[in-house]
């Protein structure tokens, strides 16, 4: 579509608008070229440009900055990745690591390397799964009249809660728990479990009832929780240093703090995006993310559990810094939670 000359120039434009926010003139191109060319010829490359949509004068006898087809052609075609080293990939790597076997945990821990190497929002969704069951429930004494309860799935989600008792977490006491969850939880549904459920199995406690009822109430807290998809986000102030959203920047926040709608925008992401995407301005979904990039991936993990990772920045991010490292992230969690997994003995 374009020359090697005005690849060039076109090249310079944006990497320059990249780093430094501001329009760029012919003159100052004609010093950073590699070979000689006059500022009226730039000039004439550089309105070639803006009649292909790759240029915008924001005003008339000021420089040029990139359009958002530019970005994605710059991207496709003219962007050299910034390669980062070895030791950062291994930070990465370890952070990651750290808690590999708990995806929920795991993916926070992505979303905060994510919003700390971008400069970007990052999020994370775990969608929501009808038919992720209870696989393994332990109760652990806390201490006075403490009991931590400890749930996992099969969907790999691992959730607890501390609650107050009013006797002793006894081997009786145990027993008593642990076979009623053999044989009214174990296998259940997380999102059938529910104050009436718990009722149901109410009568086979006997004088244990309200014994017991602190636990089962937390375990019933803990299945509402895991039955409902997590979303979080973490590094939107990183929106305040993007100074080219102007007013536009609340409109970003405003949209990351309507949890729905983000989720409702992930969702179709989930049913017809690709495994990984970068979206430029109005390729993006949602309307409120015209003036923004993102990049988005999905895992399929434990079967049937669904996660959508991603960051979300201006449309003058730094494409070859920013792209490698979101890319490393993602492959890696992809990796651990293909992997990962525990279970309760």
């Amino acid at each position: 579509m374009i020359g090697e000359r005005q690849a060039a120039i076109l090249g310079l434009i944006i990497e320059s608008y990249i780093k430094t926010g501001e329009p760029i003139g012919s003159k100052t191109l004609a010093n950073l070229l590699p070979y000689r060319i006059s500022s009226a010829t730039i000039r004439n490359e550089m309105a070639y440009l803006s009649a292909l949509g790759f240029l915008e004068q924001i005003h008339t006898s000021g420089g040029r900055i990139p359009s958002k087809a530019s970005y994605r052609y710059y991207v496709d075609n003219l962007m050299i990745p910034n390669p980062f080293g070895d030791s950062e990939k291994q930070n990465i790597s370890e952070a990651l690591s750290v808690n590999a076997s708990d995806p929920e945990r795991l993916l926070k821990n992505a979303v905060l390397l994510l919003a700390s190497a971008t400069n970007c929002a990052a999020f994370y969704n775990t969608v929501k799964d009808d038919f992720d069951c209870i696989q393994g429930v332990d109760i652990i004494p806390a201490g006075g009249s403490k009991a931590m309860v400890v749930m996992l799935t099969v969907g790999g989600k691992i959730k607890s809660s501390v609650c107050r008792l009013n006797c002793p977490v006894d081997d009786e006491f145990k027993s008593v728990f642990y076979k009623l969850t053999s044989d009214y939880f174990i296998g259940t549904p997380v999102k059938d479990v529910n104050l009436v459920f718990i009722q149901s199995a109410a009568p086979v406690l006997g004088a244990r009832l309200f014994d017991m009822l602190p636990v089962l109430t937390s375990l019933c807290v803990l299945c509402r929780e895991s039955a409902e998809g997590s979303l979080v986000v973490e590094g939107e102030t990183n929106f305040l240093s993007h100074k080219e959203l102007g007013s536009g920047v609340y409109r970003l926040l405003s949209f990351l703090a309507a949890k729905e709608q983000l989720k409702d925008y992930l969702s179709g992401f989930v049913k017809y995006g690709k495994e990984k995407e970068l979206f430029i301005g109005d390729e993006n979904y949602h309307p409120e993310l015209k003036n923004a990039a993102s990049v988005i991936a999905k895992f399929n993990y434990n079967n049937s559990q669904t996660a959508v990772l991603g960051i979300i920045g201006s449309t003058r991010i730094d494409y070859s810094s920013i792209l490698p490292r979101t890319e490393y992230i993602m492959n890696t969690v992809k990796n651990f939670l293909q992997e990962g997994g525990v279970k309760f003995e």
